[in-house]
């Protein structure tokens, strides 16, 4: 659903249009996906009312009233230029060392592991 198709192979391609063919509400759903895409990279949330509106009657309907209970933040994300991908990155990273240290996590230990890790 989102891979674009000029990067699908020949034989994901076939399948998809023989999947597309039994579920037609799988062509709206990968366009109104493949339109949220187009509004991220784009940076250009003008159209996310009219988004939400028309993902809330298809298959991405939860998504949609996801991002309506959060529509602030959406429309945050989509303009302005800050991310907190690297804080995150870096969050993530370090409850995985402290999942493979099974519990021995103090401080101490976890200080000396990241910082051998780095």
């Amino acid at each position: 659903m989102t891979t674009a198709r000029d990067h699908l192979s020949k034989s994901d391609t076939v399948t998809i249009a023989a999947i597309e063919a039994g579920v037609p509400m799988l062509v709206e759903a990968r366009t109104l996906i493949d339109r949220f895409q187009a509004m991220i990279r784009t940076t250009s949330a003008s159209d996310l009312d009219a988004w939400i509106t028309e993902a809330s009657k298809s298959l991405v309907a939860s998504f949609a009233s996801g991002i309506l209970r959060d529509r602030v933040a959406v429309y945050a994300t989509i303009t302005e230029p800050w991310s907190n991908g690297q804080t995150e990155g870096q969050i993530t990273r370090l409850k995985l060392v402290k999942r493979q240290m099974y519990g021995r996590g103090k401080l101490d230990l976890l200080q000396a592991r990241l910082i051998g890790a780095a």
